[in-house]
């Protein structure tokens, strides 16, 4: 139900969400977006701000379709580098772009865990091991869109029921995730999410970013607040370990240019590390992850979460539509990848009578 429009409010309860609302929704234009693989309509919510900021955010994926930052001359460019197969501004193309990945982001070994004694089975989609969900996780699916009332900006909330069983998990899961673009051109994400049974939940933002609008991010400065990361093996799980980024390509506690070690890494030369946030434990409070700052455009975004970790992930080299450079990076804001199956890391086990909330926020500014 959207509260900018219940009946029964009376008196400055209505004059106060009046003057929110009606806010919130001059900034909102709701559109069609085309149909799903399952022939489901699609709605895009279009936020503006007063700056003349844009994100769009359609609901195949709850996915961020679109958003346009200005560099330093006040010039607008989309900071997201699209898909480019399958045709453009098809569902498809965004599948596996800047879409919400759950129920359970990144890896879980063998598709499998012990739940309170139970071994749980999740489908197996990226080899012998499960990855982002399963086959049709949260990206994959069309959810419901709604404006909402917001003292910080125009903003969509989007929500999706998943039912017990599905991709193998327990428990009948209530997901929200809310948008809202700032006047400080911040897009801050909001997770929610409940269950009937006990069950793992780990969600992110899979959005490509690439700061210059066009062309590769090998310049793109980067710093990342993180003196650890998790070890993995060659299928990209972790060991259980955390070790120092000290002396490694992972070293980011410094300003380094993207591309500069990328002749460290292994044989695919690209990111796909999930990097241990600096923060006190038990720390759940909003915390700098990350900052990026590419020079010619002048645009500074930084990454801010409550979550314990963040992915670095950069496009593979030859990928379009840079051949030979990386055309885009993200930042995964998350629990640890297969956490489900090591006691050390934080846990992301979900139960009933308990709410699963976090956020990130995706802060946006330009040097002069």
């Amino acid at each position: 139900m959207n509260p900018c429009r219940l009946p029964h409010l009376r008196g400055l309860a209505v004059l106060f969400l009046a003057t929110v609302c009606s806010a919130a929704e001059r900034g909102v234009q709701r559109a069609p977006f085309g149909t799903t693989p399952e022939g489901e309509p699609i709605e895009s919510f279009t936020l503006t701000n007063a700056r003349g900021a844009v994100a769009q955010i359609i609901t195949y994926g709850a996915t961020v379709s679109d958003l346009r930052m200005p560099d330093r001359t006040g010039q607008l460019a989309s900071v997201l580098n699209p898909v480019v197969p399958p045709p453009l501004g098809t569902p498809a193309s965004y599948a596996n772009s800047a879409a919400v990945i759950g129920r359970v982001a990144n890896r879980i070994a063998q598709g499998r865990f012990k739940l309170d004694g139970r071994e749980v089975h999740v489908t197996t989609n990226s080899g012998p091991n499960h990855i982002h969900g399963g086959r049709r996780g949260f990206a994959k699916v069309n959810w419901t869109g709604a404006v909402v009332p917001s003292r910080n900006g125009p903003a969509v909330k989007l929500t999706y029921v998943s039912a017990d069983g599905e991709e193998g998990y327990p428990g009948r899961l209530e997901v929200s995730v809310t948008y809202t673009l700032t006047p400080d051109n911040t897009l801050r994400i909001d997770y929610g999410a409940t269950t009937d049974k006990p069950t793992p939940i780990n969600l992110t933002n899979h959005a490509y970013f690439n700061l210059a609008g066009s062309g590769d991010v090998i310049g793109h400065e980067v710093v990342i607040y993180a003196k650890s990361y998790t070890p993995s093996d060659a299928a990209l799980i972790p060991t259980g370990d955390i070790a120092p980024v000290a002396g490694t390509p992972l070293d980011f506690t410094q300003p380094a240019l993207l591309g500069a070690r990328f002749d460290r890494l292994p044989a695919n030369r690209r990111y796909d590390h999930n990097f241990v946030i600096d923060r006190p434990t038990g720390d759940t409070s909003l915390r700098r992850a990350a900052r990026v700052r590419e020079a010619k455009s002048g645009r500074v975004m930084e990454v801010w979460t409550t979550e314990p970790g963040v992915q670095l992930y950069t496009s593979p080299l030859g990928a379009q539509p840079v051949a030979d450079k990386p055309g885009f990076y993200c930042f995964e804001t998350q629990h640890y990848p297969d956490s489900v199956n090591h006691a050390n890391f934080p846990s992301t086990i979900l139960r009933p009578g308990q709410r699963f909330s976090s956020t990130t926020e995706y802060r946006f500014a330009v040097e002069k």
